[in-house]
């Protein structure tokens, strides 16, 4: 049985997927599956994985259900011990399924392993090498348009990027899969999150390494509705993931995080669509699933509180 599932949640990729999945097909590593998640696509995306791929796995969604969703269907669909997701504006380097499945399975503990994504319009420049989070209430990507050649260090993270990450399935299984309450943007800094506070790792790997388009579906780095999807997600991960006691202690600096942030669309022209998230999200944290707090877990809340703030300090 093949160790690994490469799953690509699909919605008009019809650009974009047959570039990502050539790259897979011609990686040095044979052995694994993939299957790819099409969220109701009307651009003839799943005609050119029916017609030029065929030993590809398509699973037709009868809806746009959202990047969690999808994942989670191909996650359901595959019977491997680790999972890879992959954004289909990708295309990866011939080692890069080796790579991440070597990495993983380096510690038990590690939850999941993030790829160093390189911007396809400017390889030279990183996109992201794994994410961070702040008390600010910020997840940002780090290297986030640094030289290529830095981060070439094998460390921990805060959070996988979920556009070419590996993930552990057991330990899936016991935190819960991704949140598909959140649709899209964030649900992989959530579902690290719940990893990091029961005690799990997660992990960066220089060594696999993918070109990234960037904001494939969404058409631009900016929009009302990723602006507004983003802002109410960030509010529904504090909410959901950090105790009373917790919000309360970084309460100032959340306020300072989501004011900033608020000025900053204002000028942008988005001010309303992110304030309307913001609205949004707080809603959602009374529909959504409050992670259950432990007393066992009280070192990692710690761990994850000092990094927070290291984080910010960093960011600021």
């Amino acid at each position: 049985m093949n160790e690994v599932t490469v799953i690509i949640p699909n919605y008009k990729g019809e650009k974009f997927i047959a570039d990502c999945l050539n790259s897979l097909l011609s990686q040095s590593m044979k052995e694994f599956d993939i299957i790819v998640v099409d969220n109701s696509s009307k651009d003839g995306s799943t005609d050119i994985v029916k017609r030029d791929f065929p030993s590809v796995r398509l699973l037709e969604l009868d809806d746009n259900y959202g990047f969690s969703r999808a994942v989670n269907e191909g996650i359901k669909a595959s019977d491997t011990p680790f999972v890879i997701l992959l954004n289909n504006d990708t295309r990866v380097f011939t080692d890069f399924v080796e790579k991440l499945l070597l990495a993983i399975k380096r510690d038990e503990k590690i939850f999941s392993v993030s790829s160093k994504m390189l911007q396809m319009a400017d390889p030279q420049r990183i996109d992201g090498a794994g994410d961070l989070y702040s008390a600010f209430g910020w997840a940002f990507a780090r290297g986030k348009n640094r030289k290529a050649g830095a981060f070439i260090r094998r460390c921990d993270i805060f959070a996988s990027c979920g556009g070419a990450a590996i993930y552990r399935r057991s330990i899936l299984d016991e935190i819960g899969w991704f949140d598909e309450f959140h649709f899209a943007y964030l649900e992989d800094v959530d579902i690290g999150y719940r990893a990091r506070i029961m005690g799990y790792r997660n992990v960066y790997e220089p060594e696999a390494c993918v070109y990234h388009y960037g904001s494939g579906v969404s058409g631009s780095r900016y929009n009302d509705f990723k602006v507004r999807l983003s802002a109410r997600n960030n509010m529904y991960i504090i909410m959901k993931n950090m105790p009373a006691p917790q919000i309360i202690l970084n309460l100032p600096f959340l306020i300072f995080g989501f004011g900033v942030k608020a000025l900053f669309f204002i000028f942008k022209g988005y001010g309303r669509a992110y304030l309307s998230g913001i609205k949004r999200g707080y809603l959602l944290c009374r529909e959504g699933r409050k992670f259950p707090y432990s007393p066992d877990n009280f070192g990692n809340y710690v761990r994850i509180q000092l990094e927070l703030m290291i984080n910010m300090f960093r960011r600021f």
